[in-house]
């Protein structure tokens, strides 16, 4: 095997490549994108993305972008379609046909199927004058100057084209929607993403246990609230039940340290006023943010100095967020 000894040059002369290929597509979106991104706002059935080779994962990826900001779309092999797919395409449907030459035999004879089944067709093509571009209503020009590849072969720069296309639509049809964050949370519940823009302190405060000492407590019901309640502290109240302060196992350490006679040691003694607290509804996200910023495990959650319950540190690491 010849050793190649400028690794860095050909990866960035590939990049190079990609990127100007990228400026050039800025330039050409025409009205023809335009007028397909309006048909897709009011299409009432779904878009139907299809491809071959190198194409079809493509159309894969952008549907799956697609489904994540709210535009319901469809992935359909062009092979299998000949083959009896098709018959997922509905005549309220567009179905983007992706292709870089647009003269692939297997896009050929889905064409007219598509006609047939009446579905709008969208070629996304890196050839605008070929039979895929000429048979669609609308044409999204992703025309290239050349593959990355040193033989101009490999689809490198054409699917990378390719791919930007169908961001840009996902994100035109996103805006135009209005999609907002609530929306994209309620798309991605189970990823950390997700569960930023909607995991509050709420959904966490039910399965701990919530430890509390009144401000006259003894040293010993502190420690067994402590460390029986195991979130590592414990709030402390006066006697009209609100909440004046906090002990954490830290401040027990620090207090041990310090005293001799700890027969004596109340609450009042040991604890540290007006704790760090968070209403309830706080975004879980903002809670972990805060206990990062003040170097501290756990918060109380109130509601007008009414104790609701603890969130620790490990709560929120648990769910994923980080």
């Amino acid at each position: 095997m010849k050793l190649v000894k400028n690794i860095k040059k050909i990866a960035k002369d590939v990049l190079i490549n990609e990127a100007k290929a990228l400026e050039n597509l800025s330039e050409i979106v025409g009205e023809d994108f335009e007028r397909c991104v309006e048909e897709i706002l009011r299409c009432d059935g779904r878009v139907v993305i299809t491809g071959v080779g190198k194409s079809a994962i493509v159309a894969s990826k952008i549907v799956a972008t697609l489904n994540s900001t709210g535009t319901p779309s469809l992935f359909m092999h062009a092979a299998d379609a000949i083959h009896g797919d098709i018959g997922m395409v509905q005549s309220n449907d567009i179905v983007i046909c992706i292709s870089k030459s647009g003269n692939t035999s297997e896009v050929k004879v889905l064409i007219p199927l598509i006609k047939r089944a009446g579905a709008k067709l969208v070629a996304l093509v890196s050839n605008t004058s070929s039979y895929l571009a000429e048979q669609a209503d609308y044409i999204l020009n992703a025309t290239i100057e050349s593959e990355a590849c040193p033989n101009n072969l490999a689809p490198t720069t054409s699917t990378t084209a390719h791919m930007a296309m169908g961001d840009a639509l996902a994100v035109c049809l996103l805006e135009l929607r209005g999609f907002s964050k609530s929306d994209f949370a309620r798309f991605h519940p189970g990823g950390s993403l997700g569960k930023k823009l909607y995991l509050r302190v709420d959904d966490i405060l039910p399965f701990n246990e919530i430890p509390v000492v009144n401000v006259d407590a003894h040293l010993n019901d502190i420690i067994i609230e402590i460390y029986s309640k195991r979130l590592g502290a414990t709030a402390v109240v006066n006697n009209h039940n609100k909440l004046i302060g906090i002990i954490t196992d830290g401040d027990l350490r620090r207090m041990l340290q310090k005293q001799s006679n700890i027969k004596e040691i109340t609450a009042r003694d040991i604890m540290t006023s007006h704790p760090t607290t968070v209403k309830i509804g706080t975004y879980a996200v903002k809670a972990l943010n805060i206990m990062q910023s003040k170097n501290i495990t756990q918060l109380i959650v109130t509601e007008e100095d009414q104790i609701l319950g603890f969130v620790h540190l490990h709560d929120i690491l648990k769910e994923g967020i980080v």
